[in-house]
């Protein structure tokens, strides 16, 4: 049998802030709390469970005042008074129903508080058998014999009940089976009764056997039923944070919030059996959805189960509670407590889960979607030695079971990509605003008072011309020729000629603007891949070198080399481009208020670079004022955008400041819209991959999309930004820190937790000038290490990472330890490499490289090409030296000369080895040299291996030096050799001079197609001529004058 409660109201009382606490044998409920007022409306209705024989049973109704202590941030409550009704009572009345009736409230607890009078509360109370039909559709006349109080009280009642017919609620919307109950029978009033006083002051009081600790009451209401009805007391509470120990799962799903919950929480939910099944799970046992009531009633239930065992782990007992902390309709909050006391220390913790639910991004299409993170912590119930081992051990295996979860979702469920929220063709429109033509320019240019006055000035003077006849010769006048006859006339026609002069050269840059206008604005890129568009809005405060003049600024943006120029604006120093829209631009965040913003009318200009084939990292804006088509234009400011250091929305309406000496002063700025577009989707980034796997030489892998979100979160990157590869390793610094190296597309990541000390920051591929490999050591735990070095004033926001700063100011940084070393290193300098290279080169070399069949040929030892004499060489540099042969042999010793020479032409490291005699060869001597070419040599600064010999001539007045170089670090470096030819004789033009030619051969060990070989001969033998210059030049110079500065 069911006893339905309906807590109508209460009035005298004599304490604000109050609820009203119902218990029915073991069973307790209770209302909100309503604060301010002394006689509060709750209207709720509750149900419990009686049994059958209600005779010895009854309801207590205890009103309590909530007590706020502000100075130690908690509450307690006071007992206001309480009621005992006999369910007998009810059970005698008709229809089991008792009517709307007014209960005074009794308080014998001395205390806190004590009152005469403790005010009354208004109730109702039903009792239904099953099947019971207890809806009545009339009222019916009150009994005779009913007796009440007085007839006000009684007209009041009455007409409470009256009133709930016709109105609304105060607080909360009457339910369906209060209407009922209250459309039942009114045959009888009942009031004070004065055995009810008496069972209310028996030794049995209620106040001392009431716990605070509330239990659960149950409910024959549907999951979805109880759902609606947390939403009451719900809507006010607000969603919690996540919690401390990191998000487990960030993602977006086509799928309201509320068929999320359900999907995930509904008892009996196909999903959390295909997630058992998945794992591996058995024994699970789900227990009901049942209520729980504390300040805010809430769902509960405990599941247990027997998870799979592990390779560190057995098959343990599991425990889960999950209680909803809130369930708003379209929000929803699930705390899940999970026990586990057979692990190892497993009574000393609980691991928690926090499930929030949100709404979603509107989706174009104009479906719901919904927003699921779930992040965990460990509550740890004592203290223990092994807190860091648990946390390890329990990220590491929440992360593989969340890892199974996501797949799953995806599974089911469609994810929202943010890269689809955008409706181009919405965006499109919102953006489109009318040309202005060039009358209107031309207008609104030249209506100044120069123009006007000037315009004037000759229309009279031609008007004056017309009326006058023609004057006599006089003065030095000749026939033809009409000087002025005063110093007025004068004046007045040297103001004519300085003011047709501006008018012209007024009219001569307006043309010269409008030809320069538009020169990339309205062309659409091409190609498919990353395409960047930049909508140029206005700028502010633009400064000049002489203020009282005005400016034509125009804007340049420049990214991976290529560049697009903007329209001038004329004479202002905050302009406004104008234009029309003719790109589809979008931005990745389609929220709301973004979408206002586009709906501004803003006007712009949209400028698109081509499609590139990974993510563009900076871009660089620099604004020039014009001066003509032949005029160096002077900058009036410039920045660089990082694209990774701002979200998609921040991009989507962005204001840049200008730096420069003209810039900062005035505070310049631009307002610039910018959106990066992947019109491939996944394919692009897939062709990427496989682009790379040729470079690595190892297989790529795409990532799931829950490692690629966790990776952008943790270092706070884009959505477009995707994960290529990641290392276990550690960075040197003071003390070594292990952590985990992360590589993308567009940046070089490092991410550390030592014991809660977090390390992390991130570097861009653009931002490197040298990669060095150190061999291994002591203080490198005997194992190589990787040094990274960028370049001057790059990466400062990664400075804590540095082990150190060298002189010119380049940060340092030191990586070792890795678990395989080869794989690492040969994974970033193929990704730092890409970096340097032009699109358009790449592509040239891709395509070559599938043309190309590599062919093993005979010549791959030094010893043989130093020994083919019959190889054709080119001459590449000759000349007299007035200098003596054996002074210049000293070039080739290995002494102090050959060190400095060969440092100032661009080599570091440098270090020739002892010439050596060949053996067989009696004249014939050999050595090593190896160094490294510096950045303004070669881009890749590679490292150098060379062999040279050298011999006498035949007629002993002069010597020959042969040299292979091995090129080590660049492209198809293994294809080819170098070699060169130094013939060093005596000069038949001086006595104490020499004459010496240099040749070239580039001998190729694996044959290339024909244009490849041709234009790499062509690159290192215009690049070697211009060096051997530079080399004898360095020698001569150092020789004449170092030799000079050596006698004085």
């Amino acid at each position: 049998m069911r006893l339905y409660v309906y807590v109508l109201q209460a009035k005298d009382l004599p304490l604000q802030t109050t609820y009203v606490k119902l218990q029915a044998g073991r069973l307790k409920s209770k209302t909100r709390t309503l604060a301010n007022t002394l006689t509060p409306v709750w209207n709720e209705e509750f149900v419990f469970r009686v049994h059958d024989d209600v005779g010895a049973q009854q309801l207590v109704a205890s009103v309590f005042h909530l007590q706020h202590d502000a100075a130690f941030f908690n509450a307690s409550k006071c007992l206001i008074g309480r009621i005992a009704i006999p369910l007998s009572l009810v059970a005698d009345q008709h229809n089991q129903t008792l009517p709307p009736t007014w209960f005074p409230l009794h308080n014998t607890k001395t205390g806190n508080f004590i009152a005469k009078d403790s005010g009354k509360i208004l109730l109702t109370l039903s009792l239904h058998g099953k099947g019971h039909d207890h809806s009545i559709n009339h009222l019916p006349h009150a009994q005779s014999d009913v007796y009440h109080e007085d007839d006000d009280e009684f007209e009041r009642s009455c007409k409470l009940s009256q009133d709930m017919f016709s109105a609304k609620a105060p607080c909360l919307k009457i339910t369906k089976g209060m209407v009922k109950t209250i459309a039942g029978r009114l045959d009888k009033i009942f009031h004070k009764n004065k055995e009810v006083s008496r069972m209310d002051d028996s030794p049995s009081d209620f106040s001392s056997t009431v716990s605070d600790h509330e239990e659960e009451h149950s409910s024959d209401c549907s999951f979805e039923e109880a759902i609606e009805l947390m939403q009451l007391e719900h809507n006010q509470v607000d969603v919690p944070e996540n919690l401390d120990g990191g998000v487990l799962v960030d993602q977006m799903y086509i799928l309201a919030p509320c068929d999320l919950n359900k999907f995930l929480f509904a008892p009996d939910s196909k999903f959390s059996k295909d997630m058992a099944q998945l794992q591996g799970t058995t024994d699970v046992q789900e227990g009901p959805w049942t209520w729980k009531s504390e300040d805010v009633s809430c769902l509960t239930r405990v599941i247990t189960y027997t998870k799979a065992a592990t390779k560190l782990v057995k098959a343990v007992k599991a425990t889960e509670e999950q209680t909803y902390v809130k369930a708003s309709g379209h929000e929803f909050a699930i705390l899940v407590t999970v026990s586990t006391p057979e692990v190892p220390y497993g009574s000393t913790f609980k691991i928690e889960l926090l499930y929030k639910i949100m709404p979603g991004p509107e989706v174009p299409t104009g479906e719901e979607s919904s927003h699921l993170i779930v992040s965990w912590r460990v509550n740890f119930q004592q203290s223990t030695m092994m807190r860091s081992m648990i946390e390890g051990g329990a990220k590491q295996g929440l992360k593989e079971s969340f890892d199974q979860f996501s797949d799953l979702l995806a599974q089911n469920l469609k994810i929202l990509d943010p890269m689809d929220l955008s409706d181009r063709d919405h965006m499109l429109s919102t953006l489109e605003t009318e040309h202005q033509s060039d009358w209107e320019l031309a207008v609104e240019y030249f209506a100044n008072f120069t123009v006007v006055f000037t315009v004037f000035l000759v229309l009279y003077f031609m008007l004056h011309v017309l009326l006058c006849d023609s004057s006599k010769i006089q003065g030095l006048e000749i026939d033809g020729l009409d000087l002025p006859d005063s110093f007025g006339e004068l004046l007045t026609s040297g103001i004519l000629v300085i003011l047709l002069q501006r008018v012209y050269n007024m009219v001569s840059h307006f043309i010269q603007a409008r030809l320069q206008r538009g020169s990339d604005h309205g062309i659409k890129a091409q190609g498919d891949g990353w395409v960047l568009t930049v909508a140029l809005m206005e700028g502010v405060n633009l400064a000049s070198l002489n203020s009282s003049e005005s400016l034509d600024p125009y804007v340049v943006f420049t990214c991976n080399g290529k560049t697009r120029t903007s329209s001038v604006k004329l004479q202002t120093h905050d302009p406004q481009w104008k234009g029309d829209f003719l790109k589809k631009t979008f931005s990745v965040n389609s929220s709301k208020d973004v979408c206002n913003l586009f709906r501004r009318q803003y006007y712009a200009e949209i400028l698109e670079f081509d499609a590139m084939e990974e993510p563009p990292s900076v871009l660089d804006v620099e604004v020039f004022d014009f001066d003509g088509p032949f005029d160096q234009a002077a900058s009036l400011g410039h920045c660089e955008i990082n694209l990774l250091k701002h979200t998609p929305s921040e991009l989507s309406d962005l204001w840049v400041s200008l730096e420069g000496k003209l810039a900062q002063p005035s505070q310049s700025k631009l307002h610039l819209r910018i959106f990066l577009d992947n019109n491939k989707g996944v394919e692009a980034i897939k062709e990427y991959l496989t682009k790379m796997e040729k470079e690595v030489g190892k297989k790529l892998n795409l990532r799931s999309p829950h490692k690629n979100s966790t990776f952008q979160k943790l270092f706070g990157l884009p959505p477009e930004e995707f994960l290529i590869n990641d290392f276990t390793c550690q960075l040197k610094r003071k003390l070594p820190v292990q952590g985990r190296l992360f590589l993308s597309a567009r940046i070089v990541g490092f991410y550390a937790n030592l014991f809660g000390r977090k390390t992390k920051f991130f570097f861009l591929w653009g931002d490197i000038e040298d990669i060095q490999v150190l061999p291994p050591s002591l203080a490198s735990v005997v194992s190589p290490s990787l040094v990274i070095v960028l370049g001057k004033g790059r990466g400062l926001d990664a400075r804590h990472g540095a082990k150190s700063q060298d002189e010119e100011g380049r940060l340092r940084f030191h990586f070792q330890s890795f678990v395989s070393f080869n794989d690492a290193c040969r994974t970033i300098m193929a990704l730092w490499r890409t970096r340097t290279f032009t699109t358009d080169q790449r592509a040239e070399i891709a395509e070559e490289q599938q043309e190309q069949e590599e062919t093993p040929v005979i010549l791959e030892e030094v010893g043989s090409i130093l020994d083919a004499e019959d190889i054709e060489m080119s001459k590449i540099y000759t000349a007299e030296l007035p200098i003596c042969i054996t002074s210049l042999m000293e070039f080739f010793d290995g002494g102090e000369l050959e060190h400095k020479i060969m440092g100032k032409s661009g080599c570091l490291n440098y270090a020739p080895a002892s010439w050596e005699q060949v053996k067989h060869k009696s004249d014939v001597y050999e050595r090593r040299v190896s160094y490294k070419f510096n950045r303004h040599v070669s881009i890749f600064g590679g490292e150098v291996s060379c062999t040279q010999q050298k011999c006498p001539t035949s007629n002993d007045e002069g010597w020959i030096v042969n040299e292979v170089m091995l090129l080590h670090d660049i492209p198809f470096s293994d294809h080819f050799r170098v070699k060169l030819r130094y013939q060093i004789e005596k000069s038949s033009l001086a006595q104490n001079a020499c004459k010496c030619d240099a040749y070239i051969r580039i001998v190729w060990l694996k044959v290339k197609s024909t244009n490849f070989q041709l234009r790499i001969t062509q690159n290192i033998t215009d690049k070697f001529t211009h060096r051997v210059k530079e080399i004898f030049e360095l020698l001569e110079r150092e020789i004449l004058f170092g030799s000079c500065n050596s006698t004085t």
